[in-house]
């Protein structure tokens, strides 16, 4: 496996950001973290500061959800940046991300919900679902990852965010469903007869 240049590019810069930030103030402060381009839905549709649902990428709210998006960025970067190449893992990180901040933005807007959201999670599970259609595709694996591991996986991971207060489920849903659409439009399957099995 090629050296993931991208996914570990990626990390730097999110890891980067965060120790900046930490000297600044405080992470865990939503105040703080708004100042800074986090994601605020009257701040975007109000003042059409839509920049936001870019930046907010790359903030975390305190060391362990850096740490723990960090780590999911790295195990399933690898996987998808060896499968697709750079430009495409880019491509399917960065819309996917989008996605996740365009749906939990319209999900505030309809419920009237105005919190402070921020964090690389929703570009994750985008890459989440770009391996899970690889995985399908192939008809079992993608890198060292079972189908039915990483569906297990990510079912559990949606389950635990509803059952946990202060995540933004939305944007999940939205960032998985992003990536295995743009999976669909962009991988190209040259392994699919050396695998079987689910």
């Amino acid at each position: 496996m090629k050296k993931p240049v991208c996914t570990i590019s990626l990390v730097v810069v999110n890891v980067a950001v965060f120790i900046v930030l930490s000297f600044w103030g405080r992470t865990e402060d939503a105040r703080f973290m708004l100042e800074h381009g986090a994601m605020y839905t009257p701040y975007i549709t109000g003042y059409g500061e839509y920049y936001r649902i870019f930046t907010a990428m790359f903030l975390h709210f305190g060391f362990e959800h850096l740490f723990n998006n960090m780590l999911s960025l790295f195990v399933m970067g690898r996987i998808l940046e060896a499968e697709v190449g750079k430009w495409k893992f880019l491509l399917i990180y960065f819309i996917s991300g989008i996605c996740g901040g365009v749906l939990s933005l319209c999900h505030d807007i309809i419920i009237g919900q105005n919190a402070v959201a921020a964090g690389a999670s929703g570009a994750i599970f985008g890459l989440i679902g770009a391996v899970l259609y690889i995985a399908i595709r192939r008809r079992g694996r993608a890198g060292n990852i079972s189908g039915r591991g990483l569906l297990v996986m990510t079912i559990l991971s949606l389950y635990l965010g509803y059952a946990e207060g202060g995540i933004d489920n939305f944007a999940h849903i939205g960032g998985l469903i992003g990536g295995i659409i743009l999976a669909v439009i962009l991988y190209r399957d040259s392994k699919s007869s050396a695998c079987s099995g689910f």
